[in-house]
């Protein structure tokens, strides 16, 4: 091997290290979220606190419960959408730059970094793209208003398509 060719292969091999932009940018987004989904929590809980008043009527009440319901999804895909960038940050890292040395003494890393390749990331990202897509379904269900056949056609045949998408994920898996 000639000394070009190795200072290129050099030059090649350390260039993996421009991942570390994409992990720490994902690593500061996922707590971003975090941040977000627990201050949604934390409102959302004291938006309740005359939720036993005496003094509401009947119909706020049950407006109050709707609209609590539709901040509680949002903040599961808060979270959802946190530990998607997480899971990708430690995913890129493992991948690219070393493994995670603290990580190997650990039960859960077994759950959460058994990742070998791109394409096991790109499936677990999926799986967890997937749970969040159908919260947002579940969402936008929330606030639909069902006045006519068709949309309630609608509603199942969106039930039975999720369905299907969780059997083929689960299929996938070689279960």
């Amino acid at each position: 091997m000639n000394l070009v060719e190795q200072l290129f292969e050099k030059a090649l091999w350390n260039s993996r290290f421009v991942v570390i932009l994409a992990v720490v940018s994902s690593l500061f987004t996922a707590f971003a979220m975090f941040y977000m989904a627990t201050v949604d929590t934390f409102y959302t809980i004291q938006h309740l606190a005359h939720y036993a008043s005496s003094e509401m009527d009947i119909a706020t009440r049950a407006d109050l419960r709707g609209q609590t319901v539709t901040h509680i999804v949002e903040v599961i895909d808060g979270f959802l959408l946190a530990s998607v960038l997480l899971i990708f940050s430690m995913g890129l890292y493992e991948l690219f730059i070393s493994k995670i040395d603290v990580a190997a003494g650990s039960e859960a890393s077994s759950n959460v970094l058994h990742i070998n390749s791109l394409d096991e990331l790109k499936n677990r990202l999926a799986k967890v793209i997937l749970m969040i897509l159908i919260v947002n379904f579940f969402e936008q269900v929330l606030k639909m208003q069902f006045e006519t056949p068709q949309s309630l056609i609608y509603l199942s045949g969106g039930i039975a398509l999720i369905g299907l998408a969780l059997y083929l994920t689960h299929q996938s898996e070689g279960h």
